[in-house]
C-alpha cells in the first residue's frame, strides 16, 4: 500500500507567447490568466511563461526547452494566414518533421470560408501543421489549432484561445486542482512577515501568497493561500486569520 504521505504528481505546463507586437507594447496579452486558470481547474499548474519574437530559430529553441522540462506546452500566436505567421514552421523544425497540409483541417477551411469569399492560399496557410499532428477543433473562426506531442498550438486571439481550450477541457491528464482562499488586511507585509513564514512551516501542503497595495492614504495587503487539500486549505487559512487577529491586526476573509 502506498505511503499515506506520499506527495501526488504534480501535472506542469509551460506558455510561449510568440509575436513581435507582444515585445513591442504594440498589443498587450490576455491569454496568460485564462489559460493559467483553466489549466488550474484541469489540475495543472502554468509554471512558466515565455514572450518570444517571431523568429524560426527563437521559437524553436522556446520549444524544445520548454517541452522537454514540463508535461505540456501551450503556444499562442503566430498561426495566422499571412508570411509572418511562422510558428508551424519554427514548431516543425524544433521537432525534425516537415509541415504538410492537413486534410481535415482544409475541409474545415473550405467550408467555413464558402460564404466567406472562399478559399485562397492565405486562407489555406492555416490548414498546415507538423506532419503527424491532431487537430484541436476551433468554432469561432474556423482555423483550428493543433496538437504534436505536448504541444499545443493556438490562435493568440484571446476570444479564440478560449474556444480552443473549452475544446480540450477534460481532455488532458492532470492532478488535484489547485485551490485557494484570500485573506486581507490593513497592514505593512513586513509587519507580518515571519507571522506567513511560520504559519506556512506550519502547514505542510499549504503556499501563502502576500500581495501588499496603497489605497485610502495607506498600506494593506491581501494574503492568498492555496493547496490541493481542503481540509489543509481550511486550517492553514484559519490559522493566518487567527495569527493576525492575535497580532491586532483583523482579518477580512474574501480579500480587500
Amino acid at each position: 500500500m502506498a505511503n499515506a504521505m506520499e506527495k501526488k504528481r504534480i501535472y506542469t505546463a509551460a506558455l510561449a507567447i510568440i509575436g513581435d507586437e507582444i515585445l513591442s507594447g504594440r498589443t498587450q496579452d490576455k491569454n496568460i490568466a485564462q489559460i493559467a486558470l483553466w489549466l488550474n481547474i484541469q489540475g495543472i499548474r502554468l509554471r512558466e511563461v515565455r514572450v518570444v519574437s517571431d523568429d524560426m530559430d527563437a521559437i524553436a529553441d522556446a520549444v524544445n526547452a520548454l517541452r522537454s522540462t514540463h508535461d505540456y506546452l501551450f503556444t499562442t500566436g503566430g498561426i495566422g494566414p499571412t508570411h509572418d505567421d511562422i510558428t508551424v514552421d519554427a514548431i516543425a523544425a524544433a521537432l525534425g518533421v516537415e509541415v504538410v497540409i492537413h486534410p481535415e483541417a482544409s475541409a474545415v477551411l473550405h467550408r467555413y470560408y464558402e460564404t466567406r469569399g472562399g478559399i485562397n492560399p492565405g486562407r489555406l496557410r492555416m490548414a498546415r501543421v507538423p506532419d503527424g499532428a491532431e487537430l484541436i477543433p476551433n468554432k469561432m473562426s474556423g482555423a483550428p489549432g493543433i496538437c504534436i506531442g505536448n504541444i499545443y498550438i493556438m490562435a493568440g486571439v484571446p476570444h479564440i484561445t478560449a474556444g480552443m481550450l473549452d475544446a480540450l477541457t477534460g481532455t488532458l491528464e492532470g492532478g488535484d486542482p489547485l485551490l485557494s482562499r484570500q485573506i486581507g488586511c490593513w497592514v505593512a507585509e513586513s509587519e507580518v512577515a515571519a507571522l506567513l513564514s511560520e504559519i506556512e512551516k506550519a502547514h505542510e501542503g499549504c503556499q501563502i501568497g502576500s500581495y501588499p497595495f496603497f489605497r485610502e492614504g495607506r498600506v494593506g495587503a491581501n494574503f492568498v493561500v492555496r493547496s490541493v487539500n481542503p481540509k489543509l486549505l481550511s486550517q492553514c487559512t484559519e490559522a493566518l486569520i487567527s495569527g493576525l487577529e492575535g497580532l491586532s491586526y483583523p482579518a477580512i476573509d474574501g480579500g480587500i
